[in-house]
């Protein structure tokens, strides 16, 4: 039995075309990744609209700049429908049926598919009540938490989702993984401009960030870990060994037992090491979500709301500069700005996480030209 304290399987070989640094070199376009990853979702038999909708999710953590939770995980997803852990036809039904609120049982379905009816959901009944809680049982790792608030944010509503995990972080004072590194998010909308977003994990930092640095063979600030004896590690590899550090102190740990709370105690899902992540391809996952939504409607009028939004990140930004720093951002501003920018630009990813791609086009039958001809370059 895996569990998320060890290793996923590594990428073998590079993509045809592409070696050493030019791999990382030669932007990818998003729409062309968007279509690979889709295409191999629907060969482990995931239908058309669930494979677009988990294929986004991905690219639009790279675009964002969110590599931790991109392209990086296509293969942990794919490693778990091919096993079954996580089932290719999601068939997710309301089992609690309360007005505003409602309990939904993913049935070990795609996360992200499941994810998306939670926001669906809890936007509806909002709207209806004012106010909505979705409480998710049995489903997957869902990606960024924010790609679901932004959704309900744009749709005119205050949302806060926030999600149980694989164990990853040990309980204050301890030497042994209970509770993962549990993200949550709320998003709002902001007047003008893309919606306000928070999005954290309540570790010091997403485990994917340490993925991705031994991907890119980088070290890690030694605040971020401990290995498995307790001493501080700047090494991923004693990182995923050992253990995620909460973030503020006994503070972070405070927050993810609470997020667990919610998400997996209150949803009748699996909670604490009961929990499975996407790094483990064999056993079903056991997630449990807690989605809120609140109609900004219902408390004044939206042009109001919006008007006084867009004063208050007037005032955030009113402020000198301080040296080092180009701007003040709002939260969310530095995705949407990042999305932007690689929009345009394309996506250089990192040469494992091209060759993890490689490796599985073969598993799936597909071939890697169809996606990524060798001479298309940047994005025009």
């Amino acid at each position: 039995m895996q569990n998320e304290g060890e290793h996923p399987p590594a990428g073998a070989g590079t993509p045809p075309g592409l070696s050493g640094n030019a791999a990382t070199a030669a932007p990818l376009d998003p729409d062309a990744l968007r279509a690979f990853a889709a295409a191999v979702y629907r060969s482990a038999g995931v239908p058309d609209e669930d494979a677009a909708l988990a294929a986004d999710t991905l690219v639009q953590a790279d675009l964002w700049g969110h590599q931790s939770h991109g392209m990086l995980r296509l293969g942990w997803y794919y490693a778990r429908l091919r096993s079954g852990a996580m089932k290719a036809r999601t068939a997710s039904r309301v089992v609690v049926d309360g007005g505003a609120v409602a309990v939904l049982d993913g049935a070990d379905g795609i996360g992200q598919v499941v994810a998306r009816r939670a926001t669906d959901e809890a936007v509806r009944r909002a709207r209806k009540h004012g106010v909505a809680v979705v409480s998710v049982r049995n489903s997957n790792h869902f990606g960024t938490c924010m790609y679901y608030t932004r959704i309900g944010a744009q749709a005119g509503c205050v949302t806060m989702l926030m999600s149980n995990a694989g164990p990853n972080m040990a309980p204050w004072g301890g030497l042994k993984k209970k509770i993962g590194t549990n993200p949550w998010s709320i998003a709002a909308p902001a007047g003008d401009r893309p919606p306000i977003v928070m999005d954290m994990a309540n570790s010091g930092v997403a485990r994917g960030k340490i993925y991705l640095a031994g991907n890119r063979h980088e070290s890690i600030p030694s605040h971020w870990a401990i290995d498995k004896h307790g001493n501080p590690t700047t090494d991923p590899a004693a990182a995923l060994e050992g253990f995620i550090l909460p973030m503020a102190g006994h503070k972070g740990y405070v927050m993810g037992v609470m997020v667990d709370v919610l998400s997996g105690v209150l949803s009748g899902s699996q909670f604490l090491d009961g929990v499975h992540g996407p790094y483990d391809p064999v056993n079903r996952s056991g997630a449990g979500h807690f989605m809120l939504a609140l109609d900004v409607g219902a408390l004044m009028p939206p042009e109001e709301f919006h008007a006084r939004m867009n004063a208050y990140i007037a005032s955030l930004k009113d402020v000198p500069v301080a040296p080092g720093h180009g701007q003040v951002y709002y939260p969310g501003e530095m995705e949407a700005q990042a999305d932007a920018r690689n929009r345009a630009a394309g996506l250089c990813l990192a040469p494992e996480t091209l060759a993890d791609m490689a490796r599985i086009a073969g598993e799936a039958g597909l071939r890697w030209e169809d996606y990524f001809p060798p001479a298309s370059g940047p994005v025009a």
